[in-house]
């Protein structure tokens, strides 16, 4: 992705870790970014890629702490947020049966990741409140599983 498509933006955009004016020094690779543990792999993109997101668990300001969930994406309407749905179980003692419950959260997703789309699988682990209802960030993405010898294919 070319570095001026990719911002909106119009201030002036660098990561907080990096000093852009130091002398006779080639500014060959000035990009920084980290591994947030837990097993989780840096994406390649966050790596080699140009995007400035302060927000992002990868390059930015934030930290991994908590509880880490699993979840289907629901909604990709805003911008740099999914909306993740969690499905679960819930017994009631009085039938000795289930009923189906479901919990939408609302996670920051980095550009990072690219392609994520409604009915992916992506996981997402806890941080700081980054907004007033975003308190999770996406750490992992896996595509929809395609099941069968039918594929369509998305115009």
């Amino acid at each position: 992705m070319d570095y001026m498509t990719s911002l909106t933006e119009r201030s002036f955009q660098k990561q907080e870790a990096v000093f852009l004016n130091a002398k006779g020094v080639t500014k060959k690779n000035t990009r920084w970014y980290k591994d947030i543990g837990l097993g989780f792999k840096t994406p390649t993109e966050a790596i080699q890629g140009t995007y400035i997101d302060k927000k992002c668990p990868f390059t930015g300001n934030v930290s991994i702490r908590g509880r880490i969930l699993t979840g289907t994406v629901s909604s990709v309407k805003m911008k740099r947020t999914v909306i993740v749905r969690r499905e679960y179980l819930h017994y009631i003692t009085k039938y000795q049966r289930y009923e189906k419950r479901h919990k939408n959260i609302a996670a920051h997703l980095s550009p990072a990741f690219i392609g994520v789309k409604v009915g992916d699988t992506v996981t997402v682990g806890q941080c700081r409140p980054l907004s007033k209802t975003i308190r999770f960030n996406v750490i992992k993405h896996a595509p929809k599983q395609t099941k069968g010898s039918k594929k369509f294919q998305t115009f």
